[in-house]
């Protein structure tokens, strides 16, 4: 979660970005340069306006406390304040079209937010009970879902929920063509796709470090900043991923700008909301909608 702070938005340092990814209150507001807004935008005006023509987020508890903000094509601007007082929290979203499968293995509810969860498991199970059992499924996949009050207390270990998730760059550290003046055994471990979620002690949780390749750029506008946004498809087992990445920091740190066919390398926050495979009636979800 992001908390507000000074009107200028402090500059982003890619490499503290693993260490801030998931505490709240950290400096993580450069994630919003993934959705168009540049890092000398304010905060305050950015709350401010999704309160006035925003509207109430879905699951999310008091409605003047967490509200969205459409700005078309998916895209979201989220504020959450846990308590009148505190400091808003500021997240891009976006609303994905399709679903992926998971295997959960654990879902950790965050202790500062009751309408979080982080959810683990494999992504892309197989239907075959004997591969299965080799391969629970494509790739592991830890990830922040937004709407954790449908879910049941409990799920059975390897229950199969459908997920909406984009992920949101932390940090790029490559961007490449696919294919080049490699040897064959590098241009084929270049061709596959990695995801790797973060593991070591400390990590944050909803983190993986990804190499891809782009099948498809995308293109918005941010209508509050009028400024491009990139949806970069990704292709991954199963479904494609959509990733968004600063414009600034690919600048900054003289990097090609992504195309269709190139391979992309970086850190990743996976975030979104579940969009199927819930046991039971929507009435035996915790807490109410709203």
């Amino acid at each position: 979660m992001l908390a507000t702070g000074s009107a200028q938005r402090n500059d982003r340092n890619p490499g503290s970005a693993k260490r801030y990814a998931g505490r709240r209150g950290a400096s993580l507001d450069f994630l919003l340069e993934c959705i168009g807004f540049p890092p000398d935008f304010s905060m305050e005006e950015l709350v401010e306006l999704v309160r006035r023509k925003g509207e109430p987020a879905a699951w999310r508890g008091q409605p003047d406390r967490h509200m969205r903000l459409s700005l078309g094509g998916g895209l979201e601007v989220r504020i959450d304040r846990e308590s009148g007082r505190g400091p808003w929290n500021v997240l891009p979203h976006f609303q994905v079209p399709h679903r992926l499968r998971v295997a959960v293995d654990e879902i950790r509810p965050l202790p500062d937010s009751p309408f979080d969860a982080l959810v683990i498991g494999w992504a892309a199970p197989s239907l075959d009970p004997d591969e299965a059992r080799l391969l629970p499924g494509a790739y592991r996949l830890s990830a922040f879902v937004a709407d954790a009050r449908r879910l049941p207390r409990s799920l059975p270990f390897g229950h199969v929920l459908a997920l909406s998730i984009a992920g949101f760059a932390l940090d790029v550290t490559a961007i490449h063509p696919d294919e080049g003046d490699l040897d064959p055994e590098i241009r084929a471990s270049r061709t596959r796709s990695r995801i790797a979620p973060l593991g070591a002690p400390g990590d944050p949780g909803g983190c993986a470090d990804v190499s891809l390749r782009i099948r498809k750029v995308l293109r918005l506008v941010n209508p509050i900043t009028n400024l491009p946004v990139e949806i970069l498809e990704a292709d991954a087992p199963e479904r494609p991923l959509p990733l968004f990445v600063s414009r600034w920091q690919i600048e900054r740190d003289r990097l090609e700008l992504p195309r269709p066919g190139w391979r992309i390398e970086g850190t990743f926050l996976f975030s979104g909301r579940i969009a199927g495979g819930l046991p039971g009636p929507a009435a035996a979800a915790r807490g109410s909608f709203g």
